[in-house]
Protein backbone atom coordinates (compact mmCIF):
# COMPACT_ATOMS: atom_id res chain seq x y z
CA UNK A 1 0.00 0.00 0.00
CA UNK A 2 1.34 3.48 -1.24
CA UNK A 3 0.05 7.16 -1.64
CA UNK A 4 1.26 7.60 -4.69
CA UNK A 5 1.20 11.67 -6.24
CA UNK A 6 -0.49 12.26 -9.67
CA UNK A 7 -1.53 15.31 -12.02
CA UNK A 8 -5.34 15.62 -11.88
CA UNK A 9 -7.23 15.39 -14.89
CA UNK A 10 -7.64 18.71 -16.09
CA UNK A 11 -11.39 18.66 -17.11
CA UNK A 12 -12.17 16.42 -14.12
CA UNK A 13 -14.60 19.46 -12.55
CA UNK A 14 -16.95 19.19 -15.73
CA UNK A 15 -16.47 15.09 -15.72
CA UNK A 16 -18.06 15.53 -12.37
CA UNK A 17 -20.56 17.85 -13.75
CA UNK A 18 -22.19 15.85 -16.39
CA UNK A 19 -22.10 12.93 -13.93
CA UNK A 20 -24.19 14.55 -11.67
CA UNK A 21 -21.41 14.47 -9.06
CA UNK A 22 -22.26 17.94 -7.90
CA UNK A 23 -20.62 17.18 -3.77
CA UNK A 24 -16.69 17.03 -4.80
CA UNK A 25 -16.72 19.94 -3.37
CA UNK A 26 -18.44 20.70 0.53
CA UNK A 27 -19.10 23.87 1.70
CA UNK A 28 -15.95 25.84 -0.25
CA UNK A 29 -13.69 22.73 1.06
CA UNK A 30 -12.56 19.74 -1.34
CA UNK A 31 -14.15 16.52 -0.67
CA UNK A 32 -12.86 14.69 -4.05
CA UNK A 33 -8.99 14.53 -4.31
CA UNK A 34 -7.29 13.14 -7.20
CA UNK A 35 -3.69 15.02 -6.67
CA UNK A 36 -2.98 11.62 -5.53
CA UNK A 37 -4.31 7.91 -5.33
CA UNK A 38 -3.90 4.52 -3.12
CA UNK A 39 -1.38 1.60 -5.00
CA UNK A 40 -2.20 -1.58 -3.76
CA UNK A 41 -0.79 -4.90 -4.91
CA UNK A 42 -3.29 -7.60 -6.28
CA UNK A 43 -2.57 -9.97 -3.17
CA UNK A 44 -3.46 -7.26 -0.80
CA UNK A 45 -6.69 -6.72 -2.14
CA UNK A 46 -7.98 -10.58 -2.62
CA UNK A 47 -6.04 -11.43 1.04
CA UNK A 48 -6.28 -8.65 2.86
CA UNK A 49 -9.31 -6.88 2.38
CA UNK A 50 -12.10 -9.01 0.00
CA UNK A 51 -11.55 -12.21 1.86
CA UNK A 52 -11.61 -10.59 5.51
CA UNK A 53 -14.74 -8.75 4.86
CA UNK A 54 -17.02 -11.31 3.36
CA UNK A 55 -15.82 -13.60 6.51
CA UNK A 56 -16.48 -10.19 8.90
CA UNK A 57 -19.93 -9.75 7.13
CA UNK A 58 -20.68 -13.86 7.47
CA UNK A 59 -19.81 -13.42 11.41
CA UNK A 60 -21.73 -10.46 11.86
CA UNK A 61 -25.24 -12.75 10.21
CA UNK A 62 -24.19 -15.59 12.24
CA UNK A 63 -24.96 -12.97 15.13
CA UNK A 64 -28.53 -11.89 14.38
CA UNK A 65 -30.52 -14.74 15.39
CA UNK A 66 -29.09 -14.66 19.08
CA UNK A 67 -29.99 -10.48 18.99
CA UNK A 68 -33.15 -10.51 17.75
CA UNK A 69 -34.38 -13.44 20.11
CA UNK A 70 -32.79 -12.16 23.39
CA UNK A 71 -34.03 -9.01 25.60
CA UNK A 72 -30.80 -8.35 27.03
CA UNK A 73 -29.27 -7.96 24.02
CA UNK A 74 -31.16 -5.75 21.90
CA UNK A 75 -31.53 -3.56 25.34
CA UNK A 76 -27.48 -3.76 24.88
CA UNK A 77 -28.00 -2.65 21.48
CA UNK A 78 -30.73 0.28 22.74
CA UNK A 79 -33.58 -0.92 20.26
CA UNK A 80 -37.15 0.55 21.93
CA UNK A 81 -39.04 -2.78 22.29
CA UNK A 82 -41.88 -1.60 20.45
CA UNK A 83 -39.67 -2.33 17.73
CA UNK A 84 -38.13 -5.76 18.95
CA UNK A 85 -40.89 -7.72 17.23
CA UNK A 86 -41.24 -6.46 14.02
CA UNK A 87 -37.24 -6.47 13.57
CA UNK A 88 -37.13 -9.78 14.65
CA UNK A 89 -39.96 -10.90 12.16
CA UNK A 90 -37.83 -9.03 9.51
CA UNK A 91 -35.03 -11.70 10.37
CA UNK A 92 -36.74 -14.55 10.09
CA UNK A 93 -38.69 -13.93 6.74
CA UNK A 94 -35.20 -12.89 5.27
CA UNK A 95 -36.45 -9.59 4.36
CA UNK A 96 -33.44 -8.53 1.36
CA UNK A 97 -30.99 -6.14 1.85
CA UNK A 98 -29.19 -4.31 -0.50
CA UNK A 99 -25.41 -2.90 0.63
CA UNK A 100 -23.21 -1.81 3.63
CA UNK A 101 -19.61 -0.58 4.06
CA UNK A 102 -17.04 -2.16 6.75
CA UNK A 103 -14.47 0.87 8.01
CA UNK A 104 -10.91 -0.27 8.55
CA UNK A 105 -7.63 0.16 9.50
CA UNK A 106 -4.75 -1.16 6.80
CA UNK A 107 -1.20 -0.23 6.43
CA UNK A 108 -0.43 -2.89 4.27
CA UNK A 109 1.85 -4.41 7.07
CA UNK A 110 -0.30 -6.41 8.84
CA UNK A 111 -4.37 -7.70 9.29
CA UNK A 112 -6.99 -5.05 8.31
CA UNK A 113 -8.55 -3.82 11.71
CA UNK A 114 -12.01 -3.47 11.69
CA UNK A 115 -13.50 0.21 12.99
CA UNK A 116 -17.28 -0.28 12.69
CA UNK A 117 -20.51 -1.74 10.32
CA UNK A 118 -21.88 0.79 8.28
CA UNK A 119 -24.82 -1.29 7.31
CA UNK A 120 -27.77 0.86 7.33
CA UNK A 121 -27.46 4.11 5.40
CA UNK A 122 -23.72 3.92 4.02
CA UNK A 123 -22.61 7.24 1.94
CA UNK A 124 -20.02 7.74 -0.22
CA UNK A 125 -21.10 5.20 -2.70
CA UNK A 126 -21.38 7.05 -6.06
CA UNK A 127 -17.83 8.29 -5.66
CA UNK A 128 -16.29 4.60 -4.94
CA UNK A 129 -18.67 2.93 -7.58
CA UNK A 130 -18.57 5.52 -10.49
CA UNK A 131 -16.08 8.08 -10.23
CA UNK A 132 -13.13 6.56 -8.97
CA UNK A 133 -13.68 4.05 -11.81
CA UNK A 134 -13.40 7.04 -14.22
CA UNK A 135 -10.37 8.69 -12.62
CA UNK A 136 -8.80 5.20 -13.56
CA UNK A 137 -10.17 4.26 -17.23
CA UNK A 138 -9.56 8.45 -17.47
CA UNK A 139 -5.92 8.18 -16.04
CA UNK A 140 -5.00 4.63 -18.15
CA UNK A 141 -6.06 6.89 -21.56
CA UNK A 142 -3.62 9.42 -20.39
CA UNK A 143 -0.55 6.50 -19.94
CA UNK A 144 -0.18 8.05 -15.96
CA UNK A 145 -0.80 4.90 -14.73
CA UNK A 146 1.23 1.58 -15.17
CA UNK A 147 -0.25 -0.17 -18.07
CA UNK A 148 -2.68 -3.10 -16.54
CA UNK A 149 -3.50 -0.92 -13.62
CA UNK A 150 -7.27 -2.08 -12.03
CA UNK A 151 -9.31 -1.64 -9.14
CA UNK A 152 -11.27 -3.50 -6.95
CA UNK A 153 -14.53 -2.56 -7.80
CA UNK A 154 -17.57 -4.04 -9.45
CA UNK A 155 -19.78 -2.03 -7.01
CA UNK A 156 -22.11 -1.30 -10.07
CA UNK A 157 -22.45 -4.80 -11.46
CA UNK A 158 -23.09 -6.09 -8.02
CA UNK A 159 -25.96 -3.26 -7.16
CA UNK A 160 -28.14 -4.17 -10.60
CA UNK A 161 -27.37 -7.96 -9.76
CA UNK A 162 -28.67 -7.24 -6.21
CA UNK A 163 -31.87 -5.08 -7.70
CA UNK A 164 -32.63 -7.70 -9.89
CA UNK A 165 -32.72 -10.29 -6.75
CA UNK A 166 -34.62 -7.52 -4.92
CA UNK A 167 -37.11 -6.70 -7.25
CA UNK A 168 -38.95 -10.82 -7.20
CA UNK A 169 -39.51 -9.66 -3.59
CA UNK A 170 -40.37 -6.15 -3.35
CA UNK A 171 -43.86 -4.45 -3.19
CA UNK A 172 -44.83 -1.43 -5.49
CA UNK A 173 -44.89 1.54 -5.80
CA UNK A 174 -41.12 1.14 -5.22
CA UNK A 175 -39.81 4.84 -4.02
CA UNK A 176 -36.11 6.34 -3.00
CA UNK A 177 -36.50 8.98 -0.64
CA UNK A 178 -33.52 10.69 1.12
CA UNK A 179 -33.04 14.12 2.93
CA UNK A 180 -34.31 16.90 0.49
CA UNK A 181 -31.77 19.54 1.08
CA UNK A 182 -29.00 16.97 1.46
CA UNK A 183 -26.85 17.59 -2.11
CA UNK A 184 -24.61 14.24 -1.13
CA UNK A 185 -27.66 12.16 -0.12
CA UNK A 186 -29.77 13.09 -3.24
CA UNK A 187 -26.57 12.14 -5.23
CA UNK A 188 -26.24 8.68 -3.34
CA UNK A 189 -30.42 7.83 -3.84
CA UNK A 190 -29.73 9.21 -7.86
CA UNK A 191 -27.27 6.78 -8.40
CA UNK A 192 -28.86 4.12 -6.73
CA UNK A 193 -32.44 4.86 -8.24
CA UNK A 194 -30.22 4.71 -11.90
CA UNK A 195 -29.19 0.85 -10.77
CA UNK A 196 -32.66 0.14 -9.86
CA UNK A 197 -33.53 0.93 -13.11
CA UNK A 198 -30.75 -1.01 -15.07
CA UNK A 199 -32.04 -4.07 -13.33
CA UNK A 200 -35.99 -3.46 -14.38
CA UNK A 201 -37.34 -1.72 -11.42
CA UNK A 202 -39.92 0.98 -12.01
CA UNK A 203 -38.98 3.25 -9.39
CA UNK A 204 -39.00 6.99 -8.25
CA UNK A 205 -37.47 9.43 -5.53
CA UNK A 206 -39.05 11.45 -3.58
CA UNK A 207 -37.91 13.80 -0.27
CA UNK A 208 -38.12 11.48 3.17
CA UNK A 209 -40.06 14.82 4.51
CA UNK A 210 -42.74 15.01 2.06
CA UNK A 211 -43.71 11.64 3.00
CA UNK A 212 -47.05 11.16 4.85
CA UNK A 213 -48.93 8.80 7.00
CA UNK A 214 -52.88 7.67 5.99
CA UNK A 215 -55.15 7.41 8.22
CA UNK A 216 -54.89 3.74 8.61
CA UNK A 217 -51.19 3.69 9.36
CA UNK A 218 -49.83 3.50 6.02
CA UNK A 219 -46.84 5.40 4.94
CA UNK A 220 -47.51 7.80 1.40
CA UNK A 221 -46.31 9.47 -1.62
CA UNK A 222 -47.17 13.01 -2.65
CA UNK A 223 -49.54 11.46 -4.62
CA UNK A 224 -51.22 9.61 -1.22
CA UNK A 225 -50.50 6.82 -3.06
CA UNK A 226 -49.56 3.61 -0.37
CA UNK A 227 -45.79 3.18 -0.60
CA UNK A 228 -45.10 -0.52 -1.44
CA UNK A 229 -41.38 -0.86 -1.05
CA UNK A 230 -38.95 2.62 0.89
CA UNK A 231 -35.17 2.60 0.23
CA UNK A 232 -34.52 5.47 2.72
CA UNK A 233 -30.72 7.02 3.18
CA UNK A 234 -32.19 8.18 6.43
CA UNK A 235 -31.23 6.08 9.93
CA UNK A 236 -33.48 3.90 11.28
CA UNK A 237 -33.00 4.64 14.88
CA UNK A 238 -33.99 8.25 14.07
CA UNK A 239 -36.92 7.13 12.41
CA UNK A 240 -37.77 4.97 15.93
CA UNK A 241 -37.50 8.51 17.70
CA UNK A 242 -39.56 10.40 15.36
CA UNK A 243 -43.82 10.46 15.74
CA UNK A 244 -44.23 8.61 12.74
CA UNK A 245 -42.05 5.79 13.75
CA UNK A 246 -44.38 4.33 15.73
CA UNK A 247 -46.38 3.72 12.74
CA UNK A 248 -43.67 1.24 11.31
CA UNK A 249 -44.28 -2.25 12.78
CA UNK A 250 -48.22 -1.99 11.80
CA UNK A 251 -47.41 0.06 7.87
CA UNK A 252 -46.31 -3.41 6.08
CA UNK A 253 -43.88 -0.77 4.27
CA UNK A 254 -41.50 -2.69 3.06
CA UNK A 255 -37.42 -1.05 4.02
CA UNK A 256 -34.40 -1.10 2.13
CA UNK A 257 -32.51 -1.17 4.47
CA UNK A 258 -34.50 -3.82 5.88
CA UNK A 259 -35.30 -3.77 10.48
CA UNK A 260 -33.01 -6.42 10.64
CA UNK A 261 -30.16 -4.10 9.71
CA UNK A 262 -30.54 -2.20 12.56
CA UNK A 263 -28.37 -4.67 15.03
CA UNK A 264 -25.79 -4.53 12.55
CA UNK A 265 -26.04 -0.94 12.02
CA UNK A 266 -25.49 -0.19 15.63
CA UNK A 267 -21.81 -0.14 17.20
CA UNK A 268 -22.95 -2.18 20.02
CA UNK A 269 -21.92 -5.39 17.20
CA UNK A 270 -18.48 -4.66 17.75
CA UNK A 271 -18.18 -6.45 21.48
CA UNK A 272 -20.46 -9.02 20.69
CA UNK A 273 -18.37 -10.00 17.57
CA UNK A 274 -15.46 -9.60 19.89
CA UNK A 275 -16.81 -11.69 22.64
CA UNK A 276 -17.83 -14.36 20.29
CA UNK A 277 -14.61 -14.46 18.03
CA UNK A 278 -12.52 -12.99 20.72
CA UNK A 279 -8.19 -13.04 19.22
CA UNK A 280 -9.81 -12.61 15.47
CA UNK A 281 -6.91 -11.25 13.02
CA UNK A 282 -9.41 -8.47 12.11
CA UNK A 283 -11.19 -7.71 15.14
CA UNK A 284 -10.23 -4.94 17.66
CA UNK A 285 -10.97 -6.18 21.44
CA UNK A 286 -14.38 -4.23 22.37
CA UNK A 287 -16.85 -3.88 25.31
CA UNK A 288 -19.86 -1.86 26.30
CA UNK A 289 -18.62 0.95 28.23
CA UNK A 290 -19.64 1.13 32.00
CA UNK A 291 -18.86 5.13 31.80
CA UNK A 292 -16.01 4.88 33.56
CA UNK A 293 -12.48 6.46 33.34
CA UNK A 294 -11.69 4.89 29.54
CA UNK A 295 -7.54 3.96 29.87
CA UNK A 296 -4.89 4.20 28.03
CA UNK A 297 -4.97 2.78 24.13
CA UNK A 298 -9.25 2.92 23.77
CA UNK A 299 -11.38 4.86 21.61
CA UNK A 300 -14.82 5.45 23.39
CA UNK A 301 -17.82 5.48 20.55
CA UNK A 302 -21.57 6.04 20.98
CA UNK A 303 -23.07 3.14 19.49
CA UNK A 304 -25.28 5.32 16.85
CA UNK A 305 -22.90 7.92 16.09
CA UNK A 306 -21.79 8.58 12.33
CA UNK A 307 -18.97 10.32 10.56
CA UNK A 308 -16.49 10.48 13.56
CA UNK A 309 -19.29 12.06 15.69
CA UNK A 310 -18.63 12.35 19.77
CA UNK A 311 -15.56 10.35 19.34
CA UNK A 312 -13.25 10.00 22.41
CA UNK A 313 -9.78 8.94 21.23
CA UNK A 314 -7.27 8.02 25.11
CA UNK A 315 -3.55 7.32 23.08
CA UNK A 316 -1.42 4.83 24.50
CA UNK A 317 1.20 8.21 25.20
CA UNK A 318 -1.78 9.70 27.44
CA UNK A 319 -3.24 12.21 24.87
CA UNK A 320 -6.72 12.44 24.67
CA UNK A 321 -8.72 13.47 21.57
CA UNK A 322 -12.17 14.21 20.96
CA UNK A 323 -14.63 15.07 18.90
CA UNK A 324 -18.13 16.97 19.00
CA UNK A 325 -21.28 16.10 17.96
CA UNK A 326 -24.95 15.33 18.97
CA UNK A 327 -24.67 12.06 19.99
CA UNK A 328 -23.96 12.77 23.81
CA UNK A 329 -26.82 10.76 25.35
CA UNK A 330 -27.13 7.43 25.14
CA UNK A 331 -24.38 4.01 25.45
CA UNK A 332 -21.23 3.63 24.41
CA UNK A 333 -18.76 1.08 23.25
CA UNK A 334 -15.07 1.25 24.08
CA UNK A 335 -12.67 -0.42 21.40
CA UNK A 336 -8.78 -0.85 21.73
CA UNK A 337 -7.19 2.07 19.99
CA UNK A 338 -5.22 1.20 16.68
CA UNK A 339 -3.91 4.17 14.20
CA UNK A 340 -4.93 4.36 10.85
CA UNK A 341 -2.28 4.39 8.37
CA UNK A 342 -0.53 7.53 7.99
CA UNK A 343 1.38 9.24 4.52
CA UNK A 344 2.45 12.60 5.43
CA UNK A 345 0.64 13.91 8.22
CA UNK A 346 -3.11 12.08 5.99
CA UNK A 347 -5.00 9.27 7.89
CA UNK A 348 -6.22 6.79 5.49
CA UNK A 349 -9.58 5.13 6.53
CA UNK A 350 -10.38 2.27 4.30
CA UNK A 351 -14.10 1.63 3.26
CA UNK A 352 -14.49 -2.24 1.93
CA UNK A 353 -17.88 -2.44 0.45
CA UNK A 354 -20.78 -5.42 0.61
CA UNK A 355 -23.58 -5.20 -1.69
CA UNK A 356 -25.56 -9.08 -0.89
CA UNK A 357 -23.33 -10.77 0.42
CA UNK A 358 -20.47 -10.00 -1.79
CA UNK A 359 -17.19 -8.05 -1.01
CA UNK A 360 -17.15 -5.80 -4.68
CA UNK A 361 -14.86 -3.35 -4.04
CA UNK A 362 -13.57 -0.14 -1.84
CA UNK A 363 -13.21 3.52 -1.76
CA UNK A 364 -10.35 5.42 0.91
CA UNK A 365 -11.09 8.47 2.72
CA UNK A 366 -7.87 10.33 3.71
CA UNK A 367 -8.21 13.26 7.56
CA UNK A 368 -6.11 15.23 8.84
CA UNK A 369 -7.08 14.16 12.20
CA UNK A 370 -6.77 10.57 13.80
CA UNK A 371 -10.33 10.53 13.12
CA UNK A 372 -12.54 10.13 9.89
CA UNK A 373 -14.84 13.14 9.78
CA UNK A 374 -17.26 14.33 7.52
CA UNK A 375 -14.46 16.62 6.06
CA UNK A 376 -12.17 13.98 4.79
CA UNK A 377 -11.12 13.76 1.36
CA UNK A 378 -12.38 10.91 -1.13
CA UNK A 379 -9.10 9.78 -2.73
CA UNK A 380 -8.86 7.24 -5.58
CA UNK A 381 -6.84 3.92 -5.57
CA UNK A 382 -5.32 1.25 -8.13
CA UNK A 383 -3.96 -2.12 -8.10
CA UNK A 384 -0.76 -1.67 -9.46
CA UNK A 385 1.67 -4.52 -9.21
CA UNK A 386 5.02 -3.73 -8.39
CA UNK A 387 7.91 -4.17 -10.79
CA UNK A 388 9.91 -7.84 -10.21
CA UNK A 389 13.46 -7.25 -10.08
CA UNK A 390 15.09 -9.43 -12.78
CA UNK A 391 18.22 -10.89 -11.86
CA UNK A 392 20.56 -11.18 -14.77
CA UNK A 393 23.01 -14.49 -15.11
Amino acid sequence: MRRIAIAERPDWRDRAAESGFHFHTIAGAPYWDESAYYAFTLREIEEDIEAPTEELHAMALDLVDEIVGSEQRMRQLAIPEPYWDWIARSWRERQPHLYGRMDFAYDGSGPAKLYELNYDTPTSLFEAAFFQWQWLEDQLTRSRLPAGADQFNSIYESLVEAFGTIARHTARPFLFAAVGDSTEDQGTIAYLRDCALQAGIECDAMAIEDIGISADGRFTDMEDRVIGCLFKLYPLEDMFRESFGRHLPGSHLQLIEPPWKAVLSNKGILPLLWDKHSGHPNLLPAMFDDGGELPRGWVRKPIHSREGANIAMHLPDGELLTTDGPYRDGPCIRQAYHPLASFDGRHALLGSWVVGDRACGMGIREDRSLVTQDTAHFVPHAIVEEPRSVLMA
